[in-house]
This record gives structure tokens, sequence and C-alpha cells, in this order.
């Protein structure tokens, strides 16, 4: 893409080298400030829009926040699936929900959103758009086209039109690199200010992108034609033919760069060369100050990204990072980290690893905390407003990276081949970045596939904490996981154990485990009707709408994991929902915050529950009534042990899932 913008402009610079104009006459002199005035408008006006949709966008924002803290508070103390005192906000109204389901969360066309697009296994050409960002790229660009049109007159018989469709085409592809540099980088403060996840950002970049192209592209075809008019067929025609050697030398090497893996330092470097080029493109005419503004924004997005690299890492020590491989071809990166910062539920970072990967930087999800208070070991209160602070830092961080290519498989091979399976290095880590809280939903839904566990497990352990201290509206939360193989397990297994030894867990979490590659049904054990595993893909849709026949107030579906199981889950939501918030931000799985609304009538009971099992629901209510440690211990157990050994086959196949 930068190279295509570096042709045009090499197409439209050597003609100006080549060939001089005339001094202007009295006449073109009073039209050029005329032209001048109208960009000045123009510019003015795409601010204005620019400025109109972030305060709209910021308002409706806001007041979710506002609607969700209303909502967290007003159901701290109440709510279970009989006594319906979460029900109002079960109520959805119907326009509103309607938008949500048909506009503001839907896919482009049917289904597909989330699941990428590859012309070959090097090309990535990205996702489809949803609906409402496929209604702002087209009013955008439909903008773009009336702003490089109006004004003109384009019937002046001496031509003057080229002059003026070249200068307002120029004038708005450098308005648009403004935009362009500030949506490119994660520290882009549209993202907090309006909580929309930064993929949504970097999609609107790559567009404005393509416009910025377009209009650089007419920009130098106006002049061409424009010399044309002036010079003649001969000597025109010739300039243009000089011009476009370079341009496709150019784009030829873009094409290759495309194809690479290194395409983004490749980007990086050649939107360097592009924007120096423009810079001196140009030199003395007043758009320069708006090119100066693209500048600023990426020379502050990467002076935030060096502070916040400096400020995690260095003080107390270096941070360093010990890496151990796990079975199913996986890594555990246990982060002690030098300046800690308080964890939250769905934040993730990006890890530079000098040692295996240089200089470059991935982004992973936080999928663990182990918290250390600093105040005392005794447990006293904190003295003061410095000891709060600390004592909510965590000691260390985890994270669970999948064995891909690249960066990933070095560092899979390295702890592979290391005594232990482990290795401890030098890591930096900068972050971090998002978070989301699903307090203030009565029932949350949490779906994952693969290591994107790794984004839900979080939200697990927060749920249910605050669950056990009353501090949130949460009364039924269901964690769904689908993996490949039981051994798997072993990835977040000693924070499972933890997880399932929590006050009150059991009174809220159920999780259902679906294996789609067992080896043999012996692999398949459940150990209780709160946990359960089935050898089979899970039926979405049906696993929603059960969940919903016991819902307790406002539901919350979350997913991370492919483009396609997000494609599944946000296609079974609004198949199923009355209303449906929009997606919220990770750029490591897609997350939807949907607000399902009872729509099946007379379904009860809880997922996972076997039709014909009633035998086994009144042993498992008897244990339940003897006391929280009696079954806990072989649920902690199972966890990573009789679940990686094999056992009976149990759970049964309730709503006919996999079939």
């Amino acid at each position: 893409m930068t190279s295509i913008i570096i042709s045009v402009l090499f197409a439209a610079a050597l003609p100006y080298a080549l060939a001089q104009d005339a001094p202007p006459t009295p006449e073109q002199i009073a039209h050029q400030t005329w032209a001048d005035n109208s960009n000045t408008q123009i510019c003015k006006y795409t601010a204005w829009t620019w400025a109109a949709i972030i305060a709209a966008m910021l308002v409706y924002r806001w007041t979710l926040h506002l609607l969700r803290h209303v909502r967290r508070l007003a159901n701290l103390n109440h709510g279970t699936t009989s006594d319906g005192r979460q029900k109002y906000f079960s109520i959805p109204n119907e326009n509103y929900a309607k938008a949500k389901r048909h506009l503001i969360s839907a896919p482009l066309f049917r289904k597909r959103h989330n699941r990428e697009f590859h012309l070959s296994s090097a090309m990535n050409v990205g996702t489809l758009p949803g609906r409402l960002q496929t209604l702002f790229l087209a009013g955008y660009f439909v903008m773009n086209i009336a702003f490089c049109v109006i004004t003109i007159n384009w019937h002046d018989s001496n031509k003057t039109y080229y002059d003026d469709a070249r200068n307002r085409t120029g004038v708005l592809a450098v308005l648009n690199m403004i935009p362009l540099f500030l949506l490119a980088g994660r520290n882009n403060p549209l993202i907090w200010m309006l909580d929309i996840s930064f993929d949504t950002y970097n999609l609107i970049h790559r567009w404005i992108g393509r416009i910025v192209v377009i209009e650089a592209v007419a920009h130098t075809t106006f002049w061409m034609a424009g010399k044309i008019a002036i010079m003649g067929p001969a000597k025109g025609w010739a300039m243009v033919t000089t011009a476009m050697v370079p341009s496709n030398q150019l784009i030829f090497t873009g094409t290759i760069g495309t194809c690479s893996f290194t395409f983004l330092h490749v980007h990086i470097a050649l939107a360097i060369i592009a924007t120096s080029a423009v810079w001196m493109h140009l030199d003395t005419l007043p758009q320069q100050s708006l090119l100066l503004g693209a500048i600023i924004c990426w020379a502050i997005e990467r002076s935030l990204r060096l502070y916040r690299l400096v400020r995690t890492n260095l003080g107390n020590g270096v941070s360093k990072a010990e890496v151990e491989a796990l079975p199913g071809d996986a890594v555990r990166v246990t982060l002690r980290i030098a300046k800690p910062w308080k964890f939250q539920p769905g934040q993730h970072i990006y890890m530079y690893m000098p040692s295996v990967g240089l200089w470059t930087s991935h982004p992973f999800s936080l999928a663990w905390s182990d918290e250390q208070p600093t105040f005392g070991a005794e447990k006293t209160l904190p003295l003061s407003r410095q000891d709060l602070f600390a004592a909510r830092k965590s000691a260390s961080m985890s994270l669970i990276i999948r064995r891909r290519t690249g960066f990933t498989d070095k560092m899979y091979r390295k702890a592979e081949l290391s005594a232990g399976g482990k290795f401890m290095t030098t890591a930096f880590v900068e972050g971090p970045y998002g978070h989301q809280n699903f307090q203030s939903y009565g029932t949350v839904m949490l779906f994952a596939a693969g290591v994107g566990i790794t984004h839900q497990v979080p939200h697990v352990r927060d749920l249910v904490a605050a669950y056990a201290n009353g501090m949130c509206a949460t009364r039924k939360v269901t964690l769904v996981w689908i993996i490949q193989s039981p051994e798997h397990l072993e990835w977040i297994r000693p924070w499972m154990t933890q997880i399932l030894g929590m006050e009150k867990r059991r009174e809220i979490l159920r999780i259902l485990l679906f294996v789609t590659r067992p080896r043999s049904t012996k692999e398949i054990h459940s150990p209780s009707s709160s946990v359960q595993m089935f050898p089979a893909k899970p039926d979405v849709g049906a696993l929603i709408e059960k969940e919903m026949g016991g819902q307790v107030g406002a539901m919350a579906v979350s997913v991370c994991g492919t483009g396609s199981l997000s494609d599944d889950v946000r296609g079974a939501v609004r198949e199923r929902s009355a209303g449906l918030l929009a997606p919220l931000g990770n750029p490591l799985g897609k997350v939807l915050q949907p607000i399902l609304k009872p729509t099946v009538g007379s379904l009860t009971g809880a997922i996972g529950e076997p039709a014909g099992d009633a035998m086994r629901s009144v042993q498992v209510q008897a244990k339940r009534e003897k006391g929280y440690e009696e079954e806990e211990k072989p649920e902690s157990e199972w966890w990573g042990g009789k679940a990686l050994g094999g056992g009976k086959v149990g759970g049964g196949n309730p709503l006919g899932l996999g079939k």
C-alpha cells in the first residue's frame, strides 16, 4: 500500500522537475486564491465531520458505561434464577434491539465477519467489515468523492478544472494522512475514549489508506491530463512515460513485500520514505502543516510505546520471563515484571524477547496473575494510599502461547531443548492494553477455542471472586472450552485448580469441555455436573438457547478463538437474541458482549444437564448439601490428572451436542 503512494509521488514529482511552468497571470493568481480558500473550507468540513462522529460515539459509549454501572449497583445483593429480581434488565428496548441485531453488530452479509480471507498461504487480505463499519466507510468514501468535485467549474473553457481537481485531490490525500497515522497506533487515545477495539481502528486505517492512494493517483492523473492539454499529446505522453518507469518498479516491489512475513517492517520503512517524499513535495505549500500533524501523531504514539517499555521493565532490575514447554505444542510464559501493574481481565500485552525474536514485538493475552501483597505478610489493613495501590499489583503474570511459525516456533523449540523443558530469559513487556468487565451482567457465557482460553480464564476468576464477595450482579457463569485433545487441559491446570477451590465457585460456575479429536472415548471423563467433558464439537446455538432458559438478568456472551467460531457465536446470538451490544476490543480474539433476552418461553435447567439422568442430579445435590470440600477435591485432582489419563465416559449428550 505504501509503495503505491511512493510510486504516484514519483510520478508527480519527476515531471515537475522536468518542466517549468510559465509565470502566472493576475487572473490565475486570483483563481488560485479562490481555489485555496475552497480547499481550506473542505478541510474544515472534514474536520467537523470527524469531530461530530467522535462526539456522537463518545456520548453513546459513555452512556452504555453509565447504564452498566447502574445495573451492577442495582443488583449487587439480589437476583437468582427463580426470584426474578433482575428480570427488569432482561427486557430489551425493541427498537434498540433491532438496530443492534440488524446494523450495529451484524456482519456485512449473512454470517462471515471475523474469518479471514487468504489469497494464498502468504497473502492475507483481512476480514469483511460489519454492516455499521461498512456504512461508515461507504459514507466516508462518498464524502471524499463529493469533496473532490464540488465547487469546481468543470465547464471552464480555460480548463482550469485540471489544476483545481489536482489541488483538491492532493489536499484531501494529505489531510487523510492524519487519521491514517492516528488510527494505526495501538496507543491511539480513541481506543479508550470510545471503547472501540484496535482491530476496528486498524480496519478503518487500511481503508483510509486505500482512499489516500486513490486520491494520490487522481492527483497525478489530473496533473498529467492538464500537461497533455497544454503541451500537446506528443510531449505530454513522453513525460508521462518517463514518470511511470520508477512507478512500475516500486509497485512490483510493493507486491513482493505484501507476500512476505516481514511486511510490517517493510511497511513502516516505506511509510517513512513516502512521508519524507510528501514533505519535500509540499515544500512552501500550506498543506505541509497538515502533514506535520500526521507526523506528530506518529511521533507521539512511538514515544508512548518507548515510555511504556521503560516504565514497566526498568527500575527494580529488568523484567524476566520463564518459558516452559507444555503438551500440545504450547508454552507457558511466566513474566516477572520489574514494575508490575494492577491486573484486570481482558488485558493483553506486546512482548519483546531479544534472545528469540530480536527487536520484534508480539501480542498475547494475559492469562493469569499471582497477586503478592507488599505492605506486610500479616493480614493488616494498608496504612496509606500507596500501600493500597501496591497491594493490588501482581508479582507475576502468565501467558499461554500456541506454537505456530516464526517467533512462537523458535520459542517452543528452545524451551523443548532446554534442561527441564524450560528456560529463563530477559523479556520486555509493553502494555497493558484493553480490558473488559462483565460484572454488571446476571448471566455470562464464555466461549473459547484452543489457546483462546487465555482470554476467558481471568474473567472466570474475576466473576467467581466478585460473586463470593457480593461485588457483582453476576449469578451464572458458563465456560465453554473447545480443545482438540485432553492434554490441552495441562495448559491451565494450576490456575483452574485454584478456581475450582474458590469460595462459592459451585454456586455460580459451570464448565463444559468439548474434545474434538479424542484418541479414545476413555479419555472423556466428567467428574461432576458442574465440570463436564464431551467427545464432540458443540452446537453453539443449542448451548446459548439452553442457557437463555435459565437466564438471570442481562446476559453477556464472549468468544475468543478462531474467526469461524466467532462468526458462529455471533450468528447464534443474533438468531436467538432480541439485543446485541457492539464487540469489545481484543486484537488476539473476537469478543462479543450481547445482552441476551429470553425468547424461547419455557426452557429450564442448566446447560449440560443430561435429560434422563435424574438420579445422578439427586446424588450431586446430596453431595452439595453435605459440604463444599467433599466434592471439590476430586474435581481439583481430576483437572490435569484423571482427565489426562482416562476414566469413565460421562456427561451424556445434552441438547444433541455435536450431532
